[in-house]
């Protein structure tokens, strides 16, 4: 039982859903920065397509070429590639975000964030076995701080507690499922968080 939650978690908080995550949050703070909803819906299936459909197509034909095992790249050298493929999606989408400025700039930073906490943790990978879930939590956790500075909002306090408490429950469910040490797990939060507030400090 413990470990079908611990599995659920891990597909519903699944690293590549967190940049749709984040948007979507954003859209129900405040909805007027995105100019309507025909925008926020445009918005919404370009950030969907090519931060989670793209990736995940790219890794199941990996999968199919013989190029990775197993879906679930449970070797720290099997997720060399699928980390190349998902950094150039990525890049290509905080291009798209930074050049045309349609998007709102507390959007931006997050997205310019996950890309940068991507690259971070393809080059930790080298080395340790970080987890990828664990750096998308620790910027959703971020991500809310930045915005309640950004924008002062003030009654985003009780969204933080439940973004932390379900960061701290993801991070469980990795290790519940033997998926990464705990060092790997902490290392991801910084990760995923320090790149945030690097973004927000050096471009904005």
């Amino acid at each position: 039982m413990i470990k079908a939650i611990a599995n659920f978690l891990s597909y519903v908080f699944h690293p590549l859903l967190i940049m749709t995550y984040g948007l979507l949050f954003m859209m129900q703070v405040n909805p007027y920065q995105f100019g309507g909803t025909n925008n926020m819906m445009i918005y919404l299936i370009q950030v969907v397509v090519i931060s989670f459909i793209l990736p995940i197509f790219s890794v199941v034909l990996m999968r199919m070429l013989g190029l990775i095992e197993s879906l679930h790249m449970e070797d720290r050298e099997e997720r060399i590639i699928p980390y190349v493929s998902t950094l150039i999606f990525y890049f290509w989408l905080a291009l798209i975000i930074y050049k045309t400025s349609i998007f709102p700039r507390s959007f931006e930073i997050f997205a310019i964030g996950a890309t940068l906490a991507l690259l971070f943790a393809f080059f930790l990978n080298l080395f340790s076995k970080i987890s990828i879930h664990a750096v998308g939590m620790g910027g959703l956790v971020a991500m809310v701080i930045i915005n309640m500075l950004y924008y002062s909002y003030d009654d985003l306090k009780n969204m933080l507690l439940v973004v932390l408490i379900l960061a701290g429950m993801v991070g469980t469910s990795r290790l519940i499922l033997n998926a990464h040490e705990p060092k790997d797990i902490y290392g991801g939060y910084l990760v995923g968080f320090t790149a945030q507030f690097i973004v927000l400090m050096f471009l904005f």
